[in-house]
Formats: C-alpha cells, structure tokens, sequence
C-alpha cells in the first residue's frame, strides 16, 4: 500500500460509493445513463469495493497490520517489525497485545 492519508482515503470512498450509489439511485430518473456514473465509482475505488475496506484498516493500522490478497482471497496479518521497534512497547488494540491477534481471514467463520 502507498503512504494514503486518512483524509485522502476516506475522500476517495466517498467519490467512490457515491457515484456507485449514484449510478443506481438515477436510473429511474435518466435511465441507462445513469450507469455512466459506475466506472467513476469503481476507479475512485481502485476497482474493489471489499479491497477498499482492507485498505481503510491498513490505513488506521498506520502499518501495524499488513494486507495480501491472493486468489480472491484477503487475510489481514501482523506485519514484521524491525528488531529496534520490537525493544519499544507493543501497540495495543483495545487493550490486547496486536501480535496476539494473528491472521484475520475474511472468509474465516467467527468464533
């Protein structure tokens, strides 16, 4: 993932589900050619609306959490951390250790 602001982010979901919502909430107003809005919404969204969401998390991890997605499927892991860093205390996620958290899979049922 490249260094993305917050701001920028979220400002890049908003354009995105806007138009998507858009394309659909004007068909009934100007017909198939509200759809013309669909191809802004899914660009600003760099394609994935799922990947979107993956991408906010890694965004508000500042780098503590690190995304790959292969063969449709996306996990959400613990990225390695420098030996220097390791010394320093562990950031924490509502009050439990991050490296204790392990690998979130979006197709894992909850426990």
């Amino acid at each position: 993932m490249t260094d993305e602001s917050l701001g920028r982010h979220l400002l890049r979901g908003a354009v995105g589900f806007g138009a998507l919502a858009g394309a659909v909430a004007l068909v009934p107003a100007i017909g198939l050619a509200g759809l013309l809005l669909a191809p802004v919404g899914l660009v600003a969204l760099r394609g994935c609306p799922s990947c979107w969401f993956m991408a906010l998390a890694e965004t508000l991890s500042r780098g503590r959490l690190e995304r790959s997605c292969e063969d449709g499927t996306c996990e959400l892991s613990v990225a390695a951390r420098p030996a220097a860093e390791m010394s320093e205390r562990r950031p924490t996620l509502a009050g439990a250790d991050i490296s204790d958290l392990g690998v979130v899979r979006r197709d894992a049922p909850l426990p």
